[in-house]
């Protein structure tokens, strides 16, 4: 039987180990979105349906998800501590996620074929710990290493009054500090962020 660690808390300084989400991962994905399949039952496939993922059953939409995931590669980046799986990021070509294009905050800035960091969920117990700072650092070596232009995000900038809580696009802080620049807002609290991954080295 596998031994969950103990919870993670502000005296436990937690190293996460961030790797691709590969068909033998899917296990440790499901058990981080839980049976309810993380947001509202999206399995992230909310970028790639739009609203419409509400209108199916979530099996359906797990069943789709996982087709993606055996299908290769990896759709995105898993944060375990351990052998628990801490967090997650949705980590692609911009053009994979068909929503992206339509949906009026985050439409195409340019020509420029971004990759896009589009979601993050991180376990209850773990969250304020570091785990997106986590997955976001390695989102951007591993879209480096994908050949990618760019790396591109549509956080919330929690700092505008009256900005959404609902946080599962990042924070625009944290994508502050790991580099990105504000390249358009069409809304004061969603920035549309990037990383120029042409001055990353290693």
């Amino acid at each position: 039987m596998r031994r969950n660690p103990p919870a993670a808390g502000p005296q436990r300084r937690v190293r996460f180990r961030v790797r691709p989400l590969t068909p033998d991962l899917w296990p440790a994905l499901q058990d981080l979105f839980g049976r309810a399949g993380a947001s509202n039952g999206c399995w992230c496939m909310y970028w790639r349906l739009g609203p419409a993922y509400k209108d199916r059953p979530r099996e359906q939409n797990r069943t789709d998800f996982r087709s993606r995931v055996l299908a290769g590669p990896p759709p995105g980046l898993l944060a375990f501590d351990g052998e628990l799986a801490a967090g997650w990021c949705q980590l692609t070509a911009r053009s994979e996620l068909a929503y992206l294009e339509q949906a009026r905050l985050t439409r195409p800035v340019d020509g420029v074929p971004v990759w896009t960091i589009s979601c993050f969920y991180v376990r209850r117990r773990y969250r304020r710990q570091g785990v997106s700072a986590a997955l976001l650092s390695a989102a951007i070596r591993a879209a480096h290493q994908a050949g990618a232009p760019a790396l591109e995000a549509y956080p919330v900038d929690c700092a505008v009054p009256g900005a959404t809580s609902n946080l599962y696009t990042g924070v625009a802080s944290v994508f502050a500090r790991a580099g990105f620049k504000t390249v358009l807002q069409r809304a004061p609290h969603r920035p549309i962020m990037r990383h120029d991954l042409k001055r990353v080295t290693g």
